[in-house]
């Protein structure tokens, strides 16, 4: 069996989330005090409770990406969401100055963007610098493509 590294997924805007509790949740605490129940701060306060809770609860920061010397995996707790072989990765596009990649696999459901500085995700990867360094280490120099930033890639 191939050693494996795995990088879990994280929130990238969890303090906005958690602000959106903390204004909603005193909204709505203001709402019940002092406006005796008012609807509209009331359902208001209970929707950003509702949004922010539900994005730092999401399923999603369960994932985890494990990469092997067979190939790079996005897995759940319960199923794999799919896997690439090293062999079958069309091409990466690395920018090392803003720890951001791509691996495309083929197909967008088999393709994996770790998001570094600006790139628009709302996720993280944890320790995003070491899986862009294991990417490009099983990943053959022909089908590497580094540029200064990804979102200036056409």
């Amino acid at each position: 069996m191939a050693s494996s590294t795995t990088f879990r997924f994280r929130p990238r805007y969890r303090y906005l989330a958690w602000s959106s509790v903390g204004v909603g949740g005193a909204l709505g605490a203001i709402s019940l005090a002092v406006l005796g129940g008012a609807l509209l701060p009331l359902a208001t306060g209970a929707i950003g409770v509702a949004l922010g809770a539900g994005y730092v609860l999401s399923p999603s920061w369960k994932l985890v990406v494990i990469v092997d010397d067979d190939g790079l995996e996005v897995r759940s707790p319960s199923a794999t969401k799919f896997r690439v072989a090293w062999t079958d990765v069309v091409r990466v596009v690395s920018s090392p100055s803003t720890q951001t990649c791509f691996v495309d696999g083929g197909s967008p459901e088999k393709s994996l963007m770790v998001p570094g500085l600006g790139a628009p995700a709302p996720y993280e990867l944890e320790n995003k610098a070491a899986l862009c360094e294991a990417i490009l280490a099983h990943v053959p120099a022909e089908r590497v493509e580094t540029v200064e930033s990804l979102e200036r890639k056409s």
